[in-house]
């Protein structure tokens, strides 16, 4: 059984709290507002929540659940000490960390004539890097202690919806745990020992970042889909029939595929059947700003590749795979193709290989587009892996079609790989920095897994 008390008794707090509790530890709920606090204490939930009630009133009963006014108390009697206040968006956007900043100092406070260590954790939504930048730092300065000798804080974010929270509490699809020194996670371990669903063990900023890909990607697909059926109202085509034949694909549209970071999409079909869209509804006077939104943002991804070659001040590129994908020589719209005509009009010196493309085999519309697009390629444009590298100093890696091990076997420690199969660095940080920069190092390192 462990000792906790929770910062905070809104839908997050109140919870946590309750749940907790229902799975028998011992749990003080902490609030500034007394209102809240007596309702816990005569055992009703301070928020309305299915099933909440009945937990708060059993946590009660059982003695395994009070709440208080008092922040020093409640971390005097805890071990662990939930922060499950508000974070707002201000007008500006930005986040008002005003409640998880005065948690912070309440907690602070409490810790300075305890001698016992602490564990903060933060299941508040906070964007990554506020653990280290506002959260240690105000838990420091108000104790007068050391995180990670007095004390640990940790990030655990909430994946629960209002209306189904206490379900999606006990019931979660993954459970995330943060912490730079994977030893500060064993009291949350402990918490979470019985849980469904996945449990991940991950960084602080990792785990701060999660919730806001899910809720992002959550929005997203809210905005999609209506947009989508906003378009087929004005085809007069059935939005939920297509919607049900585009789910039921389980290996491309709904699933893993596509989420992986890396370079930008090409190809014959996504530009132009996104570009047609866009279009269409142009055409109807519809208003299509997510659709529209996908071809810039791509181009700005491939803007990103660019500066982070452009920033190395490395004028000798050699480029690995020039179609759109492996296995294929279509050239129409790849945006290695686009990359390399960047890098030409910066005046640098590119050569390419592409296992896949041999300007002898060409034929047909792919040679046509070499002629048109890029018709100096022919010169630059190699199948011999080892002459391309050997040429550059920089090698930027834009195919899956090469494996590490085969790369690692043709470079120098003196040259720069740039992997575009990887998330890419910010362009300021690439030389220098290769040696930590994902997407960016020198092949002396051992490879990312």
């Amino acid at each position: 059984m462990a000792r906790v008390s929770v910062f905070g008794l809104g839908y997050v707090g109140a919870v946590t709290a309750a749940c907790l509790a229902d799975a028998g530890h011992e749990v003080v709920g902490v609030d500034v507002n007394p209102v809240k606090v007596d309702m816990m204490e005569s055992g009703r939930a301070p928020v309305l929540e299915p099933r909440l009630e009945g937990l708060v009133e059993k946590g009660r009963r059982a003695c395994r659940l009070r709440a208080t006014t008092n922040a020093s108390s409640a971390v005097h009697e805890s071990d662990v000490s939930f922060i499950c206040v508000g974070t707002p968006s201000l007008h500006s956007g930005r986040l008002d960390l005003s409640s998880v900043a005065r948690s912070c100092e309440a907690i602070g406070d409490a810790l300075r004539p305890k001698k016992e260590f602490h564990w903060v954790v933060t299941r508040s939504t906070v964007l990554p890097g506020t653990a280290k930048s506002m959260i240690i730092p105000t838990i420091e300065a108000a104790s007068e202690k050391r995180a990670g000798v007095d004390f640990a804080v940790c990030s655990n974010p909430e994946f629960t919806r209002e209306g189904c929270a206490v379900a999606d509490f006990l019931n979660p699809a993954i459970t995330v745990l943060g912490a730079d020194d994977p030893l500060h996670l064993v009291p949350l371990r402990d918490l979470y020992g019985k849980t469904s669903g996945q449990v991940f063990e991950t960084s602080l900023g990792v785990a701060e970042m999660v919730k806001y890909v899910c809720n992002a990607f959550h929005a997203l697909k809210v905005t999609f889909t209506n947009e989508i059926a906003s378009l087929c109202s004005q085809l007069d085509v059935d939005a939920r029939a297509v919607t049900r034949v585009f789910t039921a694909d389980t290996k491309l549209n709904i699933s893993k595929a596509y989420l992986d970071p890396g370079f930008a999409f090409g190809g014959s079909c996504l530009p132009k059947d996104v570009r047609a869209l866009a279009y269409c509804g142009k055409q109807l006077d519809l208003d299509l700003p997510l659709l529209r939104a996908i071809l810039p943002s791509n181009q700005a991804h491939l803007e990103r590749a660019v500066e982070a070659v452009l920033a190395t001040k490395r004028k000798r590129i050699g480029v690995l795979g020039l179609s759109f994908k492996p296995g294929t020589d279509d050239l129409r719209e790849s945006p290695s193709v686009q990359l390399i005509k960047r890098l030409l009009g910066e005046g640098c010196d590119v050569q390419v290989w592409d296992k896949d493309v041999s300007l002898g085999r060409l034929a047909g519309s792919n040679r046509q587009f070499i002629q048109d697009e890029i018709p100096h390629i022919g010169a630059r444009l190699s199948t011999d892996l080892e002459s391309v590298v050997s040429q550059s100093e920089i090698v930027v890696v834009g195919t899956n079609s090469l494996n590490d091990e085969a790369l690692l076997a043709t470079v120098r420690p003196d040259q720069l790989i740039i992997d575009l199969r990887a998330p890419l660095p910010r362009a300021a940080s690439v030389g220098t920095a290769a040696d930590h920069m994902p997407g960016v190092y020198q092949p002396a390192l051992s490879m990312r897994q």
